[in-house]
């Protein structure tokens, strides 16, 4: 299998386009893969590094790939946890425009919000209402620059050490304020908007990283009410670090209808589930 892809591949796109059975070689190995490096690209198909990212500027300039530093990743792949947040912003990206607008719809003036981090949250972030007076707590380093005038008097950044891959801080919420006892810290906000890697029906809400999961459930459980973000990519799966159960959740806002075993989990858990109809 491996030496009938790398037969007549080596024909390099110098010049042209790039040759049709190399193109579809490439694509299918990367939606395989999920993500891969020029370098591996380059071995699997015994042509030059420079030879394929010319293929990738290709493929990425008609939508079949999605272009990365070092290499490409899948367009419908969800991401890993070291995925740059260039590259996730442009992954489903019709569906988090969908969630942020339906999220910010949530939202009245004049209050106190937590917002995590992730390209879900920015495109919220662009949907809140300019003049709304909000107090914002978020880690997601983004969010300050997504939000229109007026949406925030106040901005709180929380969370200490940066995550750099996903532009966010890591850090327990009390400890990024100076405050060394946390019995002398007390915030609540009215409501959490948090972007989470996957919903199972069995395991709840999850992440790719352990930090970051710690400082989602802390802002659950400051928060009055819960408005967890997950695009349908995301829905009746699980990955490595668990956030919480369903319970923790009030509101679940997505851009489709969950399977019929997550839909009765997550009313038996109490979980709105709102979606375009």
């Amino acid at each position: 299998m491996t030496s009938s892809r790398r037969t007549g591949s080596g024909s390099g796109s110098r010049g042209g386009h790039l040759p049709a059975r190399r193109k579809a070689d490439l694509v299918a190995f990367v939606l395989e893969s999920g993500q891969v490096s020029v370098t591996e690209l380059a071995q699997h198909f015994s042509v030059s590094a420079d030879t394929i990212r010319r293929d990738l500027d290709e493929l990425d300039a008609s939508g079949t790939l999605l272009r990365t530093h070092g290499g490409a990743v899948s367009p419908t792949l969800v991401p890993r946890t070291d995925t740059g947040l260039d590259v996730r912003s442009r992954l489903h990206s019709s569906a988090k425009e969908t969630i942020g607008k339906l999220a910010a719809e949530l939202v009245g003036g004049d209050g106190t919000l937590m917002i995590n981090g992730g390209t879900t949250a920015i495109a919220l972030a662009r949907h809140l209402p300019a003049g709304a007076g909000l107090r914002i707590i978020t880690n997601n380093l983004h969010l300050p620059a997504a939000l229109s005038a007026g949406v925030a008097d106040e901005i709180f950044m929380v969370g200490g050490a940066v995550r750099v891959s996903a532009q966010a801080t890591t850090g327990p919420i009390s400890s990024s304020l100076g405050i060394d006892r946390a019995d002398e810290f007390d915030v609540r906000c009215d409501l959490a908007f948090i972007g989470v890697g996957a919903v199972s029906a069995q395991q709840g809400f999850s992440t790719g990283n352990v930090s970051e999961a710690g400082l989602m459930r802390e802002m659950m459980r400051r928060s009055d009410r819960v408005v967890v973000l997950a695009d349908s990519t995301k829905l009746g799966r699980s990955v490595f670090a668990k956030i919480g159960a369903l319970e923790m959740a009030d509101v679940l806002v997505t851009d489709a209808q969950p399977d019929a075993e997550l839909g009765r989990a997550l009313a038996e858990a109490g979980v709105e589930v709102i979606h375009p109809r």
